[in-house]
């Protein structure tokens, strides 16, 4: 199985450059120093007919672009990788910065003449319905101006077209949240603690995308010095680092980790496998 994963934000809630700020990451001339609001597109191979029928409705057959999070940068995100289609989104958690692109669902309805499933745990599907209440409000006129969507809450793993999604729970400093496992790849974006449940999920990864905010401890995400931790117990081939902040430039910063572990940044693409 082979997927491409493409890292379409990297930076923190603030994003990096960040408003009215001097500091040398803001200023940089580095693209890689330029961080939209975290988020991640995944490409999923075709499910194959002959199967053990799992993965065999028309539906599931037809699952090819898989979004992580609607980031507040959506539409930037989507004009820059010429995003045309998404066939499913997947929530870790309900923080502005993880859904307050959910508007910009309305052009991909208008493209594809169809609602898009939408999956989350019960929190986060919860204060969906709330932040955009309009959406669900049957007194709203109806029309183009409304985000067609299908919630859906994560109870378990699931399959989406061709590939098997594995919900891990992470903690996110109080709150529980959700990372994903697909295949050898895990993507585990707010994250300052993995619960002792959780590890045993991410056994086998090759390829990880893990939370490092900065080299300062946070209340809510793993500073660069715990996510080193994390990896290394993790033991993937690979590991980039996301919802980075303006303390870390891209250069200085990756050439001081640990083989195999660096920053990622806008527009990496992963290839993946498995």
């Amino acid at each position: 199985m082979h997927l491409k994963v493409t890292l379409l934000g990297t930076g923190t809630s603030y994003g990096v450059p960040m408003i009215g700020c001097e500091c040398e990451v803001c200023r940089s001339t580095d693209p890689r120093d330029r961080r939209l609001r975290t988020s991640a597109l995944i490409d999923l191979p075709a499910a194959d007919p002959s199967n053990d029928g799992r993965h065999s409705s028309a539906v599931a057959t037809a699952v090819r672009r898989v979004l992580i999070d609607t980031s507040s940068d959506l539409r930037a995100q989507a004009l820059t990788h010429d995003i045309r289609r998404l066939d499913a989104i997947l929530f870790t958690h309900s923080h502005a910065d993880h859904i307050l692109g959910l508007d910009e669902v309305r052009r991909f309805n208008r493209l594809q003449k169809e609602a898009i499933p939408c999956y989350s745990d019960a929190r986060t599907r919860a204060d969906l319905q709330r932040t955009f209440a309009y959406i669900f409000d049957k007194g709203t006129p109806k029309g183009g101006g409304l985000p067609k969507i299908i919630l859906n809450e994560i109870v378990g793993p699931f399959s989406l077209g061709a590939i098997d999604i594995v919900p891990v729970p992470i903690m996110h400093g109080a709150r529980p949240i959700l990372g994903f496992r697909i295949g050898s790849f895990a993507y585990l974006t707010d994250c300052s603690t993995i619960p002792d449940s959780s590890w045993p999920l991410l056994e086998g990864v090759h390829t990880l995308v893990l939370d490092a905010l900065r080299d300062r401890p946070h209340t809510t995400h793993f500073s660069v010095a715990e996510a080193v931790k994390a990896a290394e117990r993790i033991g993937a081939v690979r590991t980039y680092f996301t919802h980075i902040s303006h303390e870390l430039g891209h250069q200085v910063t990756s050439a001081r980790l640990p083989r195999g572990v660096e920053l990622a940044y806008d527009g990496l693409v992963l290839e993946i496998e498995n």
